[in-house]
Formats: C-alpha cells, sequence, structure tokens
C-alpha cells in the first residue's frame, strides 16, 4: 500500500514538473506580434541610437531624446499619447502627428518594422 502511495505521489511530482519545465525556453508573446530580435537590429539600422541610449543596442548613446530604457512602464509617449503598444507604434511611424513640435525625426519605418521596434522596446520594463 505505501510502495501503490509513493508511487502515486511521485507520478504527480514528475507531471507537475514536466508540465512546468514544457514551458521553460519559450519567450512570452510580443507586443502587436512583432519580433523583439529584428526590432533591436532596427533600432540600430534607422540610428535610434543618435538620439536615445537603448539598453541592448549597440552605440545607443545618444542625449537629444530621453533614454529608452523601461519605457514600457511610462504612462506617456512624448508626453502625450498613452503608452499602448498600439500607439507606439503610431508614434514611430508618425511623431508629429501628435506633437508638433517634436524632435523626433519622421523616419521610414513601416508599419511591420514599428511592430518588431515596440516588441523590443516593450521588453525593457
Amino acid at each position: 500500500m505505501r510502495a501503490r502511495c509513493a508511487q502515486h505521489a511521485l507520478g504527480r511530482i514528475v507531471t507537475v514538473v514536466c508540465l512546468a519545465l514544457a514551458g521553460c525556453g519559450d519567450k512570452p508573446p510580443s507586443a502587436l506580434g512583432g519580433d523583439p530580435d529584428n526590432g533591436r537590429l532596427l533600432l540600430r539600422q534607422f540610428g535610434c541610437g543618435s538620439c536615445h541610449r537603448i539598453p541592448g543596442v549597440a552605440s545607443a548613446r545618444g542625449n537629444v531624446g530621453p533614454s529608452l530604457e523601461g519605457v514600457g512602464k511610462r504612462v506617456y509617449l512624448g508626453g502625450v499619447l498613452p503608452n499602448t503598444p498600439e500607439n507606439m507604434v503610431r508614434w514611430i511611424l508618425d511623431p508629429k502627428q501628435f506633437d508638433s513640435e517634436t524632435a523626433m525625426p519622421d523616419l521610414p519605418v513601416a508599419e511591420g518594422q514599428a511592430r518588431d521596434i515596440v516588441a523590443y522596446l516593450q521588453g525593457l520594463k
């Protein structure tokens, strides 16, 4: 009887451990389905680090715009737009639509590229 109880308990433990390990290594779903790894590369390609400090992006040590460290936790983007992944894409695509005085330039970023950038930036929480 004890052997059967021990086997049953061991079976439950093995099941729980297997279920827990099944999720290991999986990345959480990214913002708007973007690719954060590509987003990090795009931030470098578009020269975003010339104006911003961006953790994880080579040579991104600019001081013109705000640091993007923790940008996913901020309440507003550019001080005017509620910070959601959707609004961050909109801001990247056309910042002057929301603040005509912003120093952020309009860059030739496609919407899919903006989603990738947002996926990376949202991970900087």
